[in-house]
């Protein structure tokens, strides 16, 4: 039953509230549903945007979230002439909000709309490095590189949006980022005139536009890098407000982008871009100057010494990675070859006539110079509230990472997206640990923002089933306990006939279950997907609901944003409870930090971020209102732990049954 009008603070909020009614606007459409959890979400969506505020909002599964946003915020855009931004982590929500979800506004809508996909750079090809590249293929490529860049000429011709998307097969990694749009090389002054240039035609498209959808990552790179308006009422572009779904990953996204990352393996590709010993090509090849090569190969080789010498003098132990504690783990051999280079670079990117060229050479130089100076940043653990660590990756030749990482951000977004004046709106599925929206809220400084929780509409006490083994082993009797997991895999799986996500929290036991389950997967005809195996991510996900009784196993990124609907999948098994890895160094750092603060780390951190990841592997199952299946829960510390009760506390509400044997 809507309020009456008297109780609404405006117009615009029942404006939206009838939208969303049984006989609103909405109801136009033939696979309308009515759900009050949808229709109370876009009211607040409503009132933040009207009010400038800013809006946190967990909304359970098969709420229609998507929509609860969309609708208010179009409105809002357009009768106040501001610019929605949607961003999203996984490209599959992405594609789903511009190819279906707004598409459904723009027909119910009397009014006409612009909306446009904004991905990031290099999925953009730049015609103008593509005529450079084709004018100096011989110095840039080798023969088999010179064909492959001949076939994404012939491609540039037909291709409507000029994307990566669009290019079948995938074009070579080498190849295709000496001709896609990059910053400094591909700008507004240099393709934006006279030259049809994918990316610069994107951005013109997406400053005309009132509804623009971009990724997390893609979000902090421009609020980074300065190549928007970025204006006081404003994110990326003036006037403009934000809503982030999936805001789950917003914490990890904005902390890999403030934090600092250098490779044995990136150093040695931007070298190999600029001059390769192997096949005596690249950009320093097109200058022609014999110093130029001479100070790329004296920089390949100090950097080859360096990182071995450092590979050498650390003990990583049984671990991958190791945490530095204090300044100065090596000398910085690199950066006088480092800096004699850039130099080099810069000079001679003065004597060039060739504006493309030129620019190539100049941010060629920009990049030497930020590896350079990173370099030091890290050696000398210049960034405050830092964690630093080196992590070894043992199948890459050019295997020592470099990581420098924040160890909170909420200050930093606090900052640059809590603005007042302005209106950040973000939504999950899963945001709440059983303290309301309390812990989120600390870790994205969102505590100025108001707060909404709606349940899903499931009846999961009727669609879901959850069974919890009494007895299993601990993973330290290592046979045993891996014999407990094939055995309760094997009964569970056999009870669905296949159609199973089985999740691990480590990948070294996921193999062996693998391995051990083989033969019974092969004698019952279940087809068994191994992530990390030959299979891409995307493909053994499309090939596992094709085959409606196959089997996935998988670690990390298939607990979360994982979308497969219907029959196909109809069991989650989860082999143990998703605390994550005590020793990492971020994890360390942040847990000290809450020690040193007189708090207590395991309850106010680690807890909690197990809580939340737990909710979103269980949340794979149940997708629609007529999906039904199991989740089985391969840990009994949910038993006997008293923190067990705080993981069954936030099951949805449906039978549990604990199994004996």
């Amino acid at each position: 039953m809507i309020a009456p009008l008297e109780t609404f603070p405006s117009e615009f909020e029942r404006q939206v509230t009838l939208a969303f009614g049984p006989g609103g606007l909405l109801a136009r459409s033939k696979d309308f549903e009515y759900r009050p959890q949808q229709q109370s979400m876009a009211t607040a969506v409503a009132r933040a945007c009207e009010n400038r505020s800013h809006l946190i909002v967990e909304a359970g599964t098969g709420v229609g979230k998507s929509l609860a946003y969309l609708v208010p915020a179009i409105f809002h855009a357009l009768a106040e002439n501001r610019k929605a931004l949607i961003s999203t982590h996984t490209i599959n929500l992405q594609e789903q909000l511009f190819h279906k979800d707004i598409p459904l506004v723009q027909k119910l809508l009397p009014t006409e709309f612009k909306a446009v996909l904004l991905k990031g750079r290099q999925n953009y090809l730049c015609p103008r490095r593509l005529e450079r590249a084709m004018r100096q293929s011989g110095e840039l490529f080798a023969n088999r590189e010179q064909e492959e860049l001949q076939r994404i000429w012939e491609w540039s011709h037909r291709t409507h949006d000029g994307t990566l998307s669009d290019l079948d097969p995938a074009p070579d990694p080498q190849v295709w980022l000496q001709v896609c749009s990059e910053p400094h090389v591909c700008t507004a002054r240099t393709c934006g005139l006279g030259v049809e240039c994918f990316y610069q035609r994107a951005r013109k498209e997406a400053e005309t536009a009132k509804v623009l959808v971009l990724n997390h990552s893609l979000f902090f790179n421009f609020l980074a890098g300065a190549e928007t308006a970025n204006e006081e009422r404003g994110y990326l572009f003036h006037n403009d407000f934000i809503i982030f779904d999936e805001a789950h990953t917003l914490e990890s996204v904005a902390a890999r982008h403030l934090g600092l990352e250098i490779s044995h393996g990136s150093l040695r590709y931007l070298l190999h871009r600029l001059f390769h010993p192997r096949t005596q090509k690249g950009i320093v090849a097109a200058l022609r100057s014999g110093e130029a090569m001479k100070l790329v190969l004296d920089a390949e080789e100090e950097a080859d010494l360096f990182f071995d010498k450092l590979e050498r003098s650390l003990d990583f132990k049984r671990s991958k990675e190791l945490r530095l504690r204090e300044p100065g783990i090596a000398q910085n051999s690199l950066d006088l070859p480092l800096t004699r280079l850039y130099r080099n670079l810069a000079d001679a990117a003065r004597e060039i006539d060739d504006e493309v060229f030129k620019a190539e050479v100049q941010e060629a130089a920009r990049r030497v110079e930020g590896l350079r100076v990173g370099l030091a940043e890290f050696i000398d653990q210049k960034r405050e509230d830092h964690v630093y660590w080196v992590e070894r990756h043992e199948k890459r030749e050019a295997r020592l990472v470099l990581t420098a990482a924040p160890i909170e951000v909420a200050a930093q977004l606090r900052t640059l997206l809590f603005r007042p004046e302005n209106t950040a709106i973000m939504t999950s599925a899963t945001l709440s640990v059983g303290d309301g929206l309390r812990y989120f809220v600390n870790r994205i400084g969102g505590e100025e923002a108001e707060t909404l929780q709606v349940d899903s509409p499931f009846d999961y006490e009727r669609q879901m089933r959850v069974f919890i083994p009494r007895k299993m082993p601990e993973p330290a009797a290592r046979e045993t306990y891996e014999n407990a997991l094939a055995h309760w895999i094997r009964h569970f799986v056999s009870m669905t006939q296949g159609k199973a996500f089985v999740l691990f929290t480590s990948y070294v036991t996921m193999q062996r279950l693998a391995d051990s389950l083989a033969h019974f997967f092969r004698s019952e005809r279940i087809t068994c997907f191994v992530q990390g195996g030959a299979l891409p991510r995307h493909r053994m996900l499309q090939r596992f609901k094709e085959d409606r009784d196959s089997v996935l196993f998988g670690t990390d990124s298939f607990w979360q944003g994982v979308d497969v609907p219907g029959e196909a999948l109809s069991n989650v098994i989860l082999t143990r409870l998703p605390f994550a890895v005590p020793d990492h160094p971020l994890t360390q750092a942040k847990c000290e930090r809450i020690i040193a603060q007189g708090g207590d780390a395991f309850r106010e951190f680690s807890l909690p971020e197990a809580l939340l990841k737990f909710r979103q592997g269980v949340g794979r199952l149940i997708r629609t209102q007529q999906d039904k299946g199991i989740v089985v829960i391969l840990d009994n510390r949910v038993l006997t732990k008293p923190y067990g009760k705080a993981f069954l506390s936030v099951l949805p509400k449906c039978p549990v049954e604990v199994v004996e044997g």
